[in-house]
């Protein structure tokens, strides 16, 4: 009998230990990847600039596309976006600096205030979604954990936020190992209820003189919030985001002014 149990106990000891992953991240490993994430996502050595295609679909009611401009100069906190069309929202804009965003309508030529959690022309987008996420700066780490994504090797962050002005306050992040790229994020609202997901299925290399920079080439955001019941199915309305002609030549102090806006309003 004793035998028996002391077989069992030896034969359990060696599935538990053969059923645990070949390899845990430590505290410190995790932190570097989510900083490698968080950096991932800037561009402080140079501008950036790139052809932004928005498409909006919303169930039962089919698809708005917008087309615009994103011009970025991270190291001053500075941003542009000139929506190109369609022809009835051309010379629309968005303008950040000095920690405040400007939202430019050309039909009455006024600013108005918007700020970083605001939607993006009405679409499951943030304005945030086109800034640098600041992952390791405005969230502490919760639970990390070693997943497979498909076929890629990731670790699944919960992050909660340490201060006041995030878009979300508990974030979930799926981070590849090798190269710190976020390849899924879900967000939450502080109750935990989630709010959106976002996928990045693949990224393009863009080469410098002096580094390689990596940058999503679509993006696929679901609201869950904001849905509705075709034949018996919650359809959720989602978002995409495709980025082409990526750029990292420096631009005009001009473009981050409020005059340029108007300028290429009237073009």
């Amino acid at each position: 009998m004793k035998r028996s149990i002391r077989f069992s106990l030896i034969t359990g000891f060696f599935l538990v230990f053969f059923m645990l992953p070949a390899f845990s991240i430590t505290n410190s490993e995790g932190q570097k990847l989510l900083q490698l994430a968080q950096d991932n996502s800037a561009f402080y050595e140079t501008d950036f600039s790139a052809n932004y295609t928005v498409v909006q679909e919303k169930p039962g009611e089919g698809k708005t596309i917008t087309e615009a401009i994103l011009y970025r100069r991270d190291k001053a906190g500075k941003w542009t976006i000139l929506i190109t069309g369609p022809a009835r929202e051309k010379g629309k804009g968005y303008l950040q600096y000095d920690d405040n965003i400007w939202f430019f309508d050309p039909a009455d030529r006024r600013f108005t205030f918007t700020s970083a959690k605001d939607k993006f022309q009405n679409t499951n987008a943030n304005n945030s979604d086109f800034t640098p996420q600041h992952y390791a700066r405005d969230y502490s780490i919760k639970s990390m954990e070693e997943v497979k994504l498909g076929n890629l090797d990731c670790v699944l962050f919960e992050l909660t936020a340490k201060v006041e002005n995030v878009t979300y306050p508990i974030l979930k992040l799926w981070v590849t190992k090798d190269d710190g790229l976020v390849r899924k994020k879900e967000d939450y609202s502080l109750s935990g209820q989630k709010l959106r997901t976002t996928a990045v299925p693949s990224y393009q290399l863009v080469k410098t003189a002096d580094r390689t920079y990596s940058i999503p080439v679509s993006m696929l955001i679901q609201d869950n919030l904001r849905g509705k019941k075709i034949e018996g199915k919650v359809q959720y309305e989602k978002t995409q985001i495709t980025i082409k002609n990526p750029s990292f030549e420096k631009v005009s102090d001009t473009v981050y002014t409020k005059p340029y806006l108007e300028m290429m309003s009237s073009k």
